[in-house]
């Protein structure tokens, strides 16, 4: 009876809404470290199973998020499986307080109306589209006048893909306020903003952003996921390769199912068709993309899906070149490790695939430093502040890439 009853319930869930799905329930991932997979080849395996590879560890061990039936797959591979203690807890704020010191999804916008608000001249708040939801996902252009489109090299940043790794949003708010709050003040940042037209998005997934942070303690839910359905993985549902290469999964409970089709959430829509509108007389107006992760203290870059560093027609030598010395440089200044994506392990439909292979933005991931999604607040101002010079570095070098390996006046036309 009570067999027949639970699936007439999923019925009636079924047919509220015209065609709405049913609320995803929680995550039943958990996070494990696994023990025994330390190359490239051996952790791709590793991600092959589903399961969502949080963090590699000094010493080689993995942690991941996985669900039961990945965790025996694991295993099934002969590598060694713990399961890891929840992140902990802390008590729940006062009903006074929004929710901890990381920026909730409402008061990032209203942090962006302020900014906006301060610097007119120099900062726009624009909305790229909306989320499952109905949520905006929202941005803020900076340059010296702002309301124009000049003819200028442009940037694109964007972070909290993944609704968990909430440092990824304040690092993309940093990002504002030194660039506005620094203007006319720092002659670096000043020359910046006067140069170029930079586009920055704190939250892509608002949905799984605001899902994560509704929670009864600050170290949240451990959503990854946008909130369509049982969730999809964002980062493994562009259309590049989308699929191609045990890069991500086709089970709707894994935390890197990639969606039913390439570009299938609304999301994952918006953040391409605003990459395709910044296409201007035929050329791509955006030189540089950065998406923002969280916590492995990496600077990555394309390919993820292959393990060939030059790709026919798809990445040449000088690209290659290109991206690995800017990358080299980015890390030498914020102390992380630089390696091209698929080094870490393969990865199939993730966006700076998609924003290189498809649109020729050179293109990078960075994964913030700490020891968890959820680092303790007082910990915000120190991981953020670390990327400052890296962050100005990658902006600098719209003007043209090359520039990295002395080719600029083949490629670009400039001394």
């Amino acid at each position: 009876m009570a067999a027949v009853l639970a699936a007439f319930v999923m019925v009636l869930a079924g047919q509220s809404g015209a065609g709405a799905a049913a609320p995803a329930p929680d995550s039943p991932s958990k996070q494990y470290l696994v023990t025994g997979a330390t190359t490239a080849q051996q952790r791709s395996r590793l991600a092959r199973t589903g399961a969502a590879i949080d963090t590699v560890r000094a010493d080689g061990s993995v942690e991941v998020s996985a669900i039961p039936s990945e965790v025996a797959a694991i295993k099934r591979l002969g590598l060694r499986v713990r399961a890891l203690p929840a992140p902990p807890a802390a008590p729940a704020p006062a009903p006074s307080i929004a929710a901890t010191s990381y920026h909730t999804y409402a008061e990032t916008l209203a942090e962006l109306d302020q900014v906006v608000a301060n610097y007119p001249q120099i900062a726009r708040k624009f909305v790229a589209g909306k989320s499952y939801q109905g949520r905006d996902i929202v941005g803020v252009k900076i340059s010296d006048n702002v309301a124009s489109d000049e003819n200028e090299p442009e940037v694109l940043y964007i972070a909290n893909i993944h609704a968990r790794e909430r440092l990824t949003n304040e690092q993309a708010l940093y990002l504002i306020g030194i660039l506005t709050k620094e203007y006319n003040a720092t002659s670096r940042i000043t020359n910046l903003v006067n140069s170029r037209e930079i586009w920055i998005i704190p939250i892509s997934n608002p949905d799984g952003q605001v899902y994560d942070m509704t929670s009864d303690t600050s170290a949240g839910r451990m959503w990854r996921k946008n909130r369509r359905g049982s969730g999809t993985d964002l980062n493994r549902n562009f259309a590049y390769n989308w699929g191609c290469c045990g890069g991500s999964s086709g089970n709707t409970a894994s935390e890197t199912y990639r969606g039913p089709s390439a570009e299938s959430e609304p999301e994952t829509k918006v953040l391409s068709n605003f990459v395709r509108s910044r296409v201007v007389g035929g050329r791509q107006q955006l030189k540089i993309f950065l998406d923002i992760h969280s916590y492995a203290a990496l600077v990555l870059w394309p390919f993820g899906y292959t393990y060939s560093n030059t790709v026919p027609g798809a990445m040449s030598a000088d690209e290659e070149s290109t991206h690995r010395t800017i990358g080299r440089q980015l890390a030498a200044s914020n102390g992380y490790t630089p390696e091209q994506s698929s080094d870490l392990y393969i990865t199939d439909g993730t966006t700076d695939d998609w924003t290189f292979g498809n649109q020729r933005i050179f293109s990078f991931t960075f994964e913030l430093g700490g020891s968890s999604f959820y680092p303790s607040p007082s910990q915000i101002e120190t991981l953020t502040t670390r990327n400052r010079d890296s962050l100005l570095t990658l902006t600098e070098y719209a003007d043209c890439p090359y520039r990295a390996i002395g080719k600029q006046q083949q490629y670009c036309g400039t001394p």
